[in-house]
């Protein structure tokens, strides 16, 4: 057995709980990651997991095995790609996780850019609006809309980004226009659901907070879909600049409330805390960095 296979096959397993999750992970069977687990055991001479029929759980050996071995992959992984990378360029999988409209919006054009200069490796995108687990669905880096608050990742910041009220002009024309944020207690609004609080509305002047507590009879999980609603003249929606530009810059959309200020909110780059980052991930976090302020999006 090549210890390192066993040690990866060992990480894999202890993030996902099963051998089945740590197959699924690493690309291979499940009978060849406990195999692996099996025999690095059988070397150190000591029982790194608990198996029963439902899970594994590690030993007090297995917890003091994985304090050390993801650092010790990452360094291994790191100087190996260092050394292809400096003749050979950038290879293998980034693996990026995303929310739904920013994915659809920005980051599958941003990675279309970057992968063009690196033919020979491969992203993998998924988008998803729940803040995935990085460790168990192997993620190399997620970009996130707001804080996160998760003790074993950490953040860059990319950049920032503006949330922005606005409605149709056939809405504003048949129901008029609010000059106020508290006029919103008279007219539809468009919620959507994964903004956090969700129906809580910020808005600012001369240094006073303006927010307020809104309610509608739509309510939704995507800024995309709160954007189309109010383009058909359903309502006002509250929502990021860089989902209702587009509308606004067509005219389909006009922006309320010109003379207040409304929430700006970061977005970040994660990555696992306690982890050498790979050089690829890190190129791809610069070049998103880069790429965002030249977009002109946010």
């Amino acid at each position: 057995m090549d210890i390192v296979d066993g040690l990866k096959a060992f990480v894999a397993t202890a993030h996902t709980g099963s051998f089945t999750g740590a197959a699924d992970q690493m690309g291979i069977s499940n009978r060849l990651t406990s195999k692996y687990v099996a025999e690095l055991e059988a070397r150190l001479g000591v029982r790194l997991f608990q198996r029963t029929t439902r899970k594994v759980g590690l030993t007090p050996a297995g917890e003091d095995l994985l304090a050390r071995a993801p650092t010790l992959l990452d360094d291994l992984d790191d100087l190996l790609a260092g050394v292809a990378e400096e003749s050979l360029g950038f290879s293998g999988v980034i693996r990026v996780s995303a929310p739904l409209t920013f994915g659809e919006i920005y980051v599958a054009g941003m990675l279309g850019r970057f992968g063009a200069a690196h033919p020979d490796l491969t992203l993998d995108l998924r988008l998803d609006d729940s803040h995935v687990d990085l460790a168990s669905d192997g993620i190399d880096v997620a970009f996130r809309i707001g804080t996160t608050d998760a003790l074993a990742v950490k953040a860059q910041k990319l950049g920032t980004f503006q949330v922005l009220a606005a409605a149709s002009p056939t809405y504003v024309s048949e129901q008029g226009a609010p000059t106020s944020p508290n006029d919103l207690k008279n007219h539809a609004c468009i919620v959507d659901t994964n903004r956090r609080p969700a129906q809580r509305w910020k808005f600012y002047k001369d240094g006073w907070d303006h927010s307020l507590s809104i309610s509608g009879r739509y309510l939704v999980n995507s800024a995309n879909a709160a954007c189309a609603l109010a383009e058909a003249g359903h309502g006002v929606v509250y929502g990021p600049k860089f989902a209702l530009n587009d509308a606004l810059l067509s005219g389909r959309l006009v922006p309320l409330f010109s003379d207040y200020a409304c929430d700006i909110l970061p977005i970040s780059a994660v990555y696992l805390e306690g982890r050498v980052l790979p050089r690829k991930v890190r190129a791809l976090i610069d070049f998103a960095q880069d790429d965002i302020k030249a977009s002109g999006l946010l």
